[in-house]
């Protein structure tokens, strides 16, 4: 069990670090085409690549055939990835890549208080490590002069559909294959936002060809991917762990703004990556109590 989550937590990780430099393809994306083109295009993309593999990997599904709890599970999977990655896309055109990702990353706050409302316990750990990430995020991304900009608040509105996003893959994938839930909510998120641009954006071949790279790395890295490794990590994964593990994502978006955008990182924004890492591992390490199993009630003589 312990090998399992660590494979988890690191492959997180590396989802957290692909995410994080999408957030660059996804700016330089839209300087060609709109928001929902590009969403639907990387997402269509991403579901195209993972279609081959359901006949090169072994199926457990032979148990377990395309049934209605796993279309259900796709389906509301796509809705929250729609609607999250939409309004983090449609944002990005008025806020920093640096913001972006910082307060994309509060769904590291938003998990477990969704997560009480449906009974999960969380330890003092998660929410110590939440508190640090969340601090180190403001540290990060937050300058003297912070304003709400319109899309900070597209973006705020993106975090609370994530947290959601992110409970709802770890109830489905654990109890579905991981490959074929990944491939339902690409195609949900697909076809969603290629209906949104056919209504209300302009479409054009020799556009959509010049945003080609930024297509390339969001449909073929951030989404066939990251995506996939996101649900396939959570199998083993705690939701609220999970959460904080990938909300580094706005450290990696921080640092390849910096590099690509020229987007600055002060010392303050190193301050904020250290707390953050920390966060992470104190969430992971922290003791848990043990719990207690009430004794089983005697036997009634005969």
């Amino acid at each position: 069990m312990r090998s399992q989550a660590l494979r988890a937590d690191l492959l997180m990780l590396i989802t957290a670090a692909i995410w994080g430099a999408a957030f660059v393809a996804q700016r330089l994306g839209m300087d060609a085409i709109g928001p929902f083109l590009y969403t639907g295009l990387r997402f269509a993309l991403g579901a195209i690549i993972l279609l081959p593999l359901l006949l090169i990997l072994p199926r457990p599904a032979v148990k377990q055939p395309l049934n209605r709890g796993m279309l259900l599970g796709g389906l509301l999977m796509g809705l929250a990835l729609s609607l999250g990655i939409n309004l983090q896309q449609v944002g990005l055109m008025f806020t920093t890549v640096t913001n972006s990702g910082f307060i994309t990353g509060l769904y590291v706050i938003i998990v477990p208080l969704l997560g009480l409302f449906l009974g999960h316990r969380t330890g003092m750990g998660t929410w110590l490590g939440a508190c640090l990430a969340v601090v180190g995020m403001f540290l990060l991304s937050v300058g003297d002069g912070f304003h709400v900009a319109s899309g900070d608040w597209l973006q705020l509105a993106g975090a609370c559909v994530w947290g959601v996003h992110v409970l709802l893959v770890g109830f489905f994938a654990s109890r579905y294959d991981p490959i074929r839930l990944a491939i339902l909510q690409f195609i949900v998120c697909a076809v969603l936002s290629l209906v949104l641009a056919v209504i209300f954006e302009e479409i054009k071949l020799d556009a959509i060809l010049q945003a080609g790279p930024a297509i390339l790395y969001g449909g073929v890295i951030a989404v066939a991917i990251g995506y996939t490794l996101q649900v396939v990590a959570q199998r083993h994964a705690i939701a609220s762990h999970a959460a904080i593990i990938l909300s580094l994502e706005a450290v990696f978006a921080a640092i390849a703004g910096a590099l690509m955008l020229d987007e600055s990182l002060h010392a303050r924004g190193y301050l904020g990556c250290a707390l953050m890492f920390v966060g992470m591992l104190v969430a992971q390490l922290w003791p848990q109590k043990p719990q207690v199993q009430a004794p089983a009630p005697a036997k009634a003589e005969a």
